[in-house]
């Protein structure tokens, strides 16, 4: 009877301790549906975050679908011809999960290096292999999705890990996508 209820009470605390939510880390999803600060993935998962966009917000979910090195061609219509650096293609499926006007915003990833650093090169245009698309007019329904591509850059000779999220609730501890 003593081992029972001892028993008992180890299962309850487990499982109270599991309950909360709120561990960073993995893929910790929160009370609201959303993916926990310090979130870990790999390239093709999902993640549910809350999302604001100059006076828009909603809820929205990101698939990282790739993150490829391009050729240093691709920024041969930069301004500095690109020197000293490789674009990094960020390949996304943007869903739409609140069911908010989210029309016209935009997602920003940043490429980091395989240690999760950042790569230290920050490309403000893209290129004519990955043109970076706003939310179509028709994105403002649950379930409404768009892909689009953002260019990023990393050092001649660097290498690219993943790719983090930090905007919001995110800006202090990203969710990170790893390659």
């Amino acid at each position: 009877m003593k081992s029972a209820l001892i028993a008992t009470c180890c299962a309850a605390a487990l499982l109270l301790s599991a309950c909360g939510g709120e561990e960073k880390g993995d893929k910790t999803v929160r009370a609201d549906g959303t993916l926990a600060p310090g979130s870990t993935l790999k390239v093709g998962e999902r993640a549910v975050v809350p999302f604001k966009d100059a006076d828009k917000s909603g809820t929205i979910a990101i698939t990282v679908k790739s993150v490829d090195l391009g050729p240093k061609e691709d920024l041969a219509e930069f301004k500095n011809k690109g020197e000293g650096m490789l674009p990094v293609y960020v390949r996304m499926v943007i869903e739409n999960v609140g069911g908010t006007d989210l029309s016209g915003t935009s997602v920003s990833v940043r490429a980091v290096d395989p240690s999760g650093k950042s790569t230290k090169v920050i490309l403000a245009n893209s290129t004519a292999a990955c043109k970076g698309e706003e939310a179509p007019e028709a994105f403002t329904t649950a379930g409404a999705t768009y892909e689009t591509c953002k260019t990023e850059g990393v050092k001649d000779g660097g290498e690219v890990g993943g790719v983090i999220f930090r905007e919001g609730d995110y800006q202090d501890d990203p969710i990170t996508w790893k390659k």
